[in-house]
């Protein structure tokens, strides 16, 4: 008998670190293989998709891109995102009849027109954002109308909790507002509850398909009276590393106030988010909705908020009776006249919750009124300001901070974290960044009592150049969930959007084999 190679233990270590998962199959040993837990390791890779994020001639466009700085790790690799590859051209077009001189003009302005083609695709392939430094935000902008979707990676060193923020100012027009969205990682099932097709809605799911194959999805619409019919949400093709923009009315005929997006992909992944815009209110990204779960968090309601409307949906076969609570600056109480919710199953149902925070910050938390734990998935529709200063948010359900998570992009003015300890009291550390372009980091402490909400001014970093990331570490107790609102005041408006901020899973755990994988040769 030969021994097994040590380097086939490093490939499982490897893959594990690369994927989350790994297995291994010991000689002799009829494919059952004794484990235990191993220390915890960093990820070795990491995607993220940025959707493209405006056609107005007077949106600008800021990217910031990130790695929280580690003690040890790989001395190597790269952090970039490029952008995405226009969708190829009908190469079967029949010929258009042109002859003699007219072929040779035909030609010298194909000629033209090739190289103008190859300096945009040599142009498009160079990064748009490039890591340099881990622990110190890089920061690209553009103002590029139609400016396209990015596709990125990071790899070794650089993909630890790498993370992007899309921020986008529209100062005017129907897509009014301050639009933000952390860059997704790319999947195969999102939930979007909160999207509409009503008149005064304009709703595009942007779908980016990072791979070199193309991926096939479908979008599934549910109303307040069930599922929308739809006969082109099918088979939806997205091409290798391109991205699909589709208005969310045109796949149904059906107009609905509050309906839920469900997208998922039958061949390859991608990346999913919802852009809206509202007419008179402004516009924003909707991100999926944490995986369907019995309780939900929904964390961040800004005080001044003017109305907030929940909206939720069960996508099972049961309905679901909900409690709605709000997780305030002192306490937990129920909406007067709201404490319960019931979700009729494949129905999107909604609630009208007005000024709920009343000059306080809160969370909101979805927890089951019957033990059953029908699963659900939930999302906020929140508008601060009134008349024609109303500007709209939203933030969907997430899940914990977990470990570490870390939101970028943040200003010397207008951030504001929300910290929600929806079960037992916890101890956070939140970790300013250096600036993009200057600036010492800052570290502080904070506690979170038990079913309360604290917002903090973050302590920005002392001599800050530019912009900035926060990193929320779990020291002690919780869960804790948490959000970022960045406010920028344009044309006597606090436009704002809503960041939150989830475990960025840096990490992994490898099993360690118990059994002794050196066998005697034959």
């Amino acid at each position: 008998m030969k021994s097994t190679p040590l380097s086939l233990i490093a490939g499982v270590v490897a893959l594990a670190a690369v994927t989350g998962f790994a297995a291994l199959t010991v000689p002799g040993d009829d494919g059952a293989t004794e484990a235990k837990a191993a220390a915890r390791l960093p990820v070795e890779r990491s995607s993220l998709l940025c959707p493209a994020p405006s056609t107005s001639d007077l949106a600008e466009t800021t990217y910031t891109s990130f790695t929280p700085a580690a003690k040890d790790g790989p001395k190597d690799g790269t952090a970039e995102l490029k952008a995405a590859e226009a969708l190829p051209a009908d190469e079967d077009e029949p010929a258009d009849g042109k002859t003699g001189d007219a072929d040779d003009k035909a030609d010298a302005d194909d000629k033209k027109k090739t190289e103008a083609d190859d300096k945009e695709k040599a142009a498009d392939s160079k990064p748009v954002v490039s890591l340099k430094d881990l622990g110190k935000p890089v920061t690209a902008e553009t103002s590029k109308s139609g400016a396209p979707a990015l596709v990125g990676t990071a790899t070794d060193r650089f993909a630890p909790g790498w993370t992007t923020q899309q921020t986008t100012t529209a100062a005017a027009g129907g897509a009014r507002g301050l639009l933000g969205v952390s860059c997704t990682a790319p999947d195969t099932d999102f939930w979007f509850p909160g999207a509409s097709t009503g008149a005064s809605r304009q709703d595009y799911v942007h779908l980016t398909n990072p791979d070199d194959t193309a991926a096939v999805a479908d979008i599934e619409l549910y109303g307040a009276e069930g599922p929308l019919k739809s006969d082109v949400g099918e088979g939806i093709t997205v091409p290798a590393r391109s991205s699909v923009p589709l208005l969310i009315s045109t796949l149904t005929g059906e107009a609905a106030e509050n309906v839920t997006v469900h997208v998922t992909t039958r061949s390859g992944r991608v990346g999913a988010v919802v852009s809206a815009a509202e007419d008179e209110v402004g516009s924003d990204w909707l991100a999926a909705s944490a995986d369907p779960a019995g309780t939900q968090i929904l964390p961040g309601i800004p005080a001044d908020a003017t109305s907030v409307r929940l909206v939720a949906f069960a996508p099972g076969e049961d309905d679901a009776d909900v409690k709605v609570q709000l997780l305030g600056k002192n306490g937990t109480f129920s909406p007067a006249g709201n404490d319960t919710l019931h979700i009729k199953s494949q129905m999107t149902a909604s609630v009208d919750l007005k000024n709920v925070t009343r000059g306080e910050p809160g969370s909101l938390r979805l927890t089951p009124t019957d033990g059953s734990r029908t699963p659900v998935v939930a999302a906020l529709r929140v508008v601060r300001g009134t008349g024609a200063k109303q500007e709209v948010a939203f933030i969907p359900a997430t899940g914990p901070v977990g470990e570490r998570a870390t939101v970028a992009d943040n200003r010397a003015k207008g951030s504001v974290l929300s910290l929600t300890a929806p079960r037992k009291t916890a101890k956070v550390k939140v970790t300013a960044s250096a600036g993009s372009e200057g600036g010492q980091g800052a570290v502080k402490t904070y506690t979170v009592k038990g079913g309360t909400t604290l917002e903090v001014t973050p302590e920005a970093p002392a001599g800050l150049k530019g912009g900035y990331a926060l990193t929320v570490e779990t020291e002690s107790g919780g869960p804790v969930h948490a959000a970022r609102t960045l406010t920028i005041p344009e044309g006597g408006i606090d436009m704002f959007t809503v960041q939150t901020l989830q475990d960025d899973g840096g990490t992994v755990e490898v099993p360690e084999a118990e059994q002794d994988l050196s066998v005697l040769d034959d």
